[in-house]
């Protein structure tokens, strides 16, 4: 049987609209969505959203009415900030397959131009993305939102707004001129100190079900080298060697909607594929977890032998810590000690940075306290983190 035939250049499918309200939201959003054929011949999928189904649909036709002026790659003044929307979620979506952009990162995109930036310019022209406009929309978005919010809207907005200029369409990219997103100062880093590591590792040995989610040996593992909890949570045997005392860290877990927990690569900077240095004593941890490892691929397996979720693993950490008087205490905490002992014992800015994964420095240094290769001075200096071998 033959199949279905293409949509001819220039056209589109059937209009679907159905309700998207997330739970608990009182006001109505509802998206309507199509399929497009392109000038280069390649049918792709365009949604708009709506306070109700007819402004969805409404606002779905006005895209493509854009799409058909301006085809799939040009972009004029008069195109609506949405079409350029719309190219440029192609470009993350390409970026997202490319390694290039992690999959979250991108729902965390679309989610804010579908909840706070559509609504509000998504049907303007692209003349009439002023700095002024994109000012006031800052501002009441910061009203009814918090910092970190308004920040990853103002990038997406800028972002799309970035390649409209570079394709020509406006001059130059109007939310790059508009202010800073203030929000509250930010909490200064605390390291652990050598009791409070002490007495962490006494209370989680003593806590059965900290215990059997192995958070003792994480907690090592994570104060032997800084990595994150995704990162250590990746890290699978043929990247230990236990010989040379060291540990490949290129990946991460993270939970991808409609697919379950991946394995990923997509460090924000080369820098985070790097090769680290491990402690005497984290050598002698993980000589006994390969031991015990029953044929498990990663050295932090769940009960099933697979790869072990982030989010519940830093669940079971919290509600340990609550449980041992260390309400404080977050993953990220050892990773910060472990940066702070080596700064302390006088290792260079530069050897840090590499042990955290950090391109820059400064990066490290204004949030603790990587290039490819932690310093085996590192290695030395953690020997003496836990005091396991005085």
């Amino acid at each position: 049987m033959a199949g279905r035939p293409p949509l001819p250049i220039g056209t589109h499918g059937k209009i679907v609209a159905r309700d998207v309200t997330p739970a608990g939201q009182r006001a109505k959003l509802w998206q309507a969505h199509t399929y497009y054929r392109d000038p280069d011949g390649k049918t792709r999928r365009v949604k708009r959203t709506g306070g109700s189904k007819s402004a969805a649909e409404n606002a779905l036709r006005a895209a493509l009415s854009d799409r058909q002026t301006d085809s799939a790659a040009t972009l004029s003044g008069d195109s609506r900030v949405s079409a350029a929307a719309a190219v440029w979620f192609e470009q993350c979506e390409a970026a997202v397959a490319e390694g290039e952009l992690a999959p979250n990162t991108l729902r965390l995109y679309e989610s804010a131009w579908r909840l706070h930036i559509e609504p509000a310019v998504g049907e303007l022209r692209l003349r009439e993305l002023t700095v002024s406009r994109c000012e006031a929309w800052k501002v009441e978005l910061r009203k009814r939102k918090g910092a970190g919010t308004v920040r990853t809207s103002k990038a997406v907005l800028s972002g799309v707004a970035g390649y409209a200029a570079r394709m020509g369409a406006i001059g130059a990219n109007p939310v790059r001129d508009t202010s800073p997103v203030r929000g509250k100062r930010k909490r200064a880093a605390r390291a652990m100190t050598l009791d409070e590591r002490r007495r962490w590792l006494d209370a989680m040995e003593a806590d059965e079900r900290a215990s059997r989610w192995a958070v003792p040996d994480l907690t090592r593992f994570l104060l032997a080298t800084g990595v994150r909890i995704g990162e250590a949570l990746a890290v699978t045997w043929d990247e230990v060697d236990l010989d040379a005392g060291s540990v490949r860290v290129e990946w991460h877990i993270i939970r991808v909607k409609g697919e379950g927990l991946i394995r990923a690569t997509g460090a924000k900077s080369e820098a985070g594929d790097r090769e680290l240095f491990l402690p005497r004593w984290a050598v002698d941890m993980l000589l006994r977890r390969r031991v015990e490892s029953a044929g498990a691929w990663p050295v932090f397996p769940d009960s099933l032998g697979g790869w072990r979720d982030p989010s519940n693993m830093s669940r079971a950490l919290r509600e340990a810590r609550d449980a041992a008087g260390f309400g404080w205490v977050t993953s990220h905490v050892f990773r910060q000690t472990v940066l702070t002992v080596l700064d302390d014992a006088g290792v260079s800015r530069r050897s840090i940075a590499d042990q955290a994964g950090h391109a820059d420095p400064s990066m490290t240094e204004r949030n603790y306290m990587q290039r490819g290769k932690g310093s085996a001075r590192a290695a030395e200096v953690l020997d003496g983190i836990l005091d396991e071998t005085a």
